[in-house]
């Protein structure tokens, strides 16, 4: 096999794992952050469905302008093994990515219900004592 080959059937391989890793997390976040928005906007699904889409939509971007950054390799690669080497450091590049932007999402979900729960809080302990105000000094 030629070294052009080698390095085709790398990108292939890569573009094929990463993509569809990169699907796989979204319409997880999306299917099951749903339920989350719902509850962080009160039960208004109209807002909760858009902010959900809109999350989806910056998760591909994101991820996906990464695998598309992260394609091009420097090295010559002249075997399978060496296909498999960077195809795997490539791979789990793109994983570690993912995992952040899923932390990074789950933070914003959790941000976004907290506040959305807030009017739901009970009120401030009432003060057990007060003081007297106080009085102007008189002038002698």
């Amino acid at each position: 096999m030629e070294p052009t080959d080698f390095t085709v059937l790398t990108y292939a391989t890569y573009l094929l794992l990463s993509i569809s890793l990169t699907v796989w997390v979204a319409r997880t976040l999306v299917k099951n952050g749903r339920i989350f928005l719902v509850d962080a906007f009160g039960g208004n699904e109209p807002l909760a469905d858009s902010v959900n889409h809109l999350l989806g939509v910056g998760f591909y971007l994101v991820n996906l302008g990464y695998v598309s950054l992260k394609m091009q390799t420097y090295e010559s690669i002249l075997s399978y093994p060496e296909v498999f080497e960077v195809v795997a450091s490539k791979v789990g590049l793109v994983m570690l990515a993912l995992g952040f932007m899923h932390f990074f999402n789950l933070f914003v979900f959790s941000r976004l219900r907290r506040r959305g729960m807030m009017h739901l809080a009970p009120p401030p302990v009432l003060p057990n004592e007060f003081l007297a105000p106080r009085t102007a000094a008189k002038v002698a």
